[in-house]
């Protein structure tokens, strides 16, 4: 029995894919009217999400029965290029679902301007910001983190205290850039994604980031990253991601990271249940740290009120 509250600090929703990337086309793939749940994702057929959404809707409602069935009180929503911008969408869906759904914003980062589009999403209601910044290596150039358009951002974001949440490249690649922006801004609350592309070198110093007060780690991503590592892929119940985990805990503290599922995409190798579940059945963690990843960081670091607790829904199959 569950004595805390889980909370997904990383997850995606969108009603429909129509996007470029780098020039690439990405879009739901349609047979008559159905999708099943595919996608034309920068050159090649990939099963975007589960094929049981057959319409290639991620929509929050189907999302919140897989919540329910989890027992998952509340999801932080990110963004992605990939999936497009979804900043009309999440703020029906923060409207609508205020108790269950924490929304990011996410500006056109690609191009000059994003200056004005953050400051108007602020202004609308978001409560943080978005920077998939591990697309910034564009053909033309790389959009620094520590550029003048994006200092004088995060500047107004500390003002605002508005969330910043980041998805950096591979390793240690844009970790000096960072280090910038912490030291300028050391109030500008933090949260650094997919555990620091954990599996790839040098991971373990996007981590370390966690060590000045307002930054925090979260874990979207952990499971399809070890499992499509290349030299040493596994699956449930995920050891390396564990093992991982508590390298991390043992750099930053416990109390520094968070639980995410990268939904929906992590699913469509594994149950949304199971994109958590490995750390609950682990012997490798105590029921207080264990606490703290899947829930407590995350309802703090948020700010989330009014969790509900869900009770467990016995399968037909036990």
């Amino acid at each position: 029995m569950m004595d805390f509250n889980i909370i997904d600090a990383h997850s995606h929703l969108w009603l429909r894919q129509d996007t470029e990337v780098n020039g690439l086309p990405i879009r739901n793939l349609t047979t008559g009217r159905l999708t099943n749940g595919r996608s034309l994702f920068m050159g090649e057929e990939r099963q975007m999400v589960p094929p049981f959404m057959i319409d290639g809707r991620n929509s929050a409602e189907v999302f919140l029965s897989n919540m329910d069935y989890a027992q998952v009180s509340a999801a932080v929503v990110t963004q992605e290029f990939i999936d497009g911008i979804q900043n009309e969408y999440l703020a029906k869906v923060s409207h609508k679902y205020p108790d269950r759904f924490f929304v990011c914003g996410m500006c056109e980062f690609r191009k000059p301007g994003y200056l004005q589009q953050a400051k108007e999403l602020i202004s609308s209601g978001f409560k943080a910001i978005k920077i998939p910044a591990h697309r910034l290596f564009l053909k033309e150039g790389r959009v620094m983190l520590n550029s003048d358009e994006m200092m004088e951002m995060f500047h107004y974001m500390q003002e605002k205290d508005i969330i910043l949440s980041i998805d950096l490249a591979d390793g240690d690649t844009q970790v000096q850039e960072m280090k910038e922006i912490i030291q300028e801004y050391p109030q500008l609350r933090i949260a650094i994604g997919h555990f620091g592309m954990v599996t790839t070198p040098h991971w373990q110093e996007q981590i370390k980031l966690a060590r000045h007060k307002n930054v925090m780690i979260e874990s979207g991503g952990i499971t399809w990253l070890f499992n499509t590592w290349l030299f040493n892929s596994e699956f449930y119940p995920f050891h390396g991601a564990v093992k991982a985990i508590k390298e991390a805990a043992d750099l930053v503290g416990m109390d520094k990271l968070m639980w995410g599922s990268d939904y929906p995409r992590t699913i469509t190798a594994i149950t949304y249940k199971m994109s958590y579940d490995f750390i609950l059945k682990t012997t490798e963690m105590p029921q207080e740290e264990k606490a703290l990843f899947l829930g407590k960081n995350a309802e703090r670091f948020y700010g989330f009120k009014n969790l509900i607790s869900l009770p467990y829904i016995k399968n037909m199959s036990e």
